[in-house]
């Protein structure tokens, strides 16, 4: 919330949490990677990382939502608040685009490079150059592909509808409408979640019924990695809209004051159009 006695440009003192963040995720990269490679005391460590992962960031943003409810940012702190989200949703655009490129290259390069005749007779005589492909025979397991029938579609309707519900939360907060903003922002947290019990429902019911693992070649690891990660964010942005939300209710916001809001209605919009992207190329081609 901006106020009309807020200095020039508000620069925040001294803070410990930027280097108790950067321990966290050191000690989350410990866990995790060693985790995975079956190290006992990984998983030690990776509770360890996210406990104190969640205590600097509920810390560090009680602090922002201090000094924002306090005044003390101008609309000049505002645009650096833009441009930093703005840049942070660009970066997410480049991570994805590095794993919607890694398919792009298995699927449309790598795979006719390696079943063209050359390669063919040099490599594996029986290997077939069809998309998904399972290597040369015996390498993997045999799996069934998730089709987009009926959880992906079902999941792009939850999706869809909550970009709706999160508009209309906006256009209730611009017209100071408290009890529609609150309600449309519970319901967009409400198709999150619903969004992720199903994709829960989908991972187990492709590792039991189809055999479909991360382990299952080029295929299985690209299919994981891509809804995987967009799994993770959308868990992020409905966190981040239930905290908005609890904002919202507090009365943290204004019609012409509350980028916090725009933020995370801008995070889960690029959620939005993520899976988009994933339900066509991933479910259908």
């Amino acid at each position: 919330m901006r106020a009309t006695n807020a200095p020039y440009y508000f620069v925040p003192g001294l803070s410990q949490w930027p280097i108790l963040g950067a321990f966290a995720m050191l000690f989350f990269i410990i866990g995790a990677s060693n985790w995975v490679n079956g190290v006992s005391w990984a998983p030690i460590a990776f509770a360890f990382s996210m406990a104190m992962l969640f205590y600097v960031l509920y810390c560090w943003f009680k602090a922002v939502v201090g000094e924002s409810v306090g005044g003390m940012y101008s609309d000049r702190v505002d645009v650096s608040f833009r441009w930093s989200m703005g840049w942070f949703i660009f970066s997410e655009v480049m991570f994805f685009a590095s794993f919607f490129g890694a398919l792009f290259y298995a699927r449309a390069i790598a795979m006719p490079w390696l079943g063209d005749l050359d390669h063919k007779s040099i490599l594996w005589p029986d290997f077939s150059a069809a998309w998904p492909n399972t290597g040369p025979a015996g390498t993997v397991e045999g799996f069934t592909t998730v089709g987009p029938w009926p959880i992906p579609t079902i999941n792009t309707a939850l999706l869809l509808t909550s970009g709706i519900t999160l508009t209309i939360a906006h256009h209730a907060l611009i017209a100071n409408q408290r009890g529609k903003l609150v309600f449309n922002l519970a319901l967009t947290v409400l198709l999150g979640a619903v969004f992720m019990g199903f994709q829960v429902y989908e991972y187990m019911h492709a590792y039991q019924d189809l055999n479909l693992k991360l382990t299952s070649g080029v295929y299985g690891s690209t299919f994981f990695m891509l809804t995987g990660f967009h799994g993770f964010h959308v868990t992020i942005g409905a966190i981040m809209l239930f905290f908005i939300m609890l904002r919202c209710m507090k009365g943290h916001f204004t019609p012409k004051s509350h980028f916090a809001f725009e933020a995370a209605a801008w995070y889960w919009h690029f959620v939005d159009v993520v899976w988009l992207g994933l339900y066509i190329i991933v479910y259908w081609l």
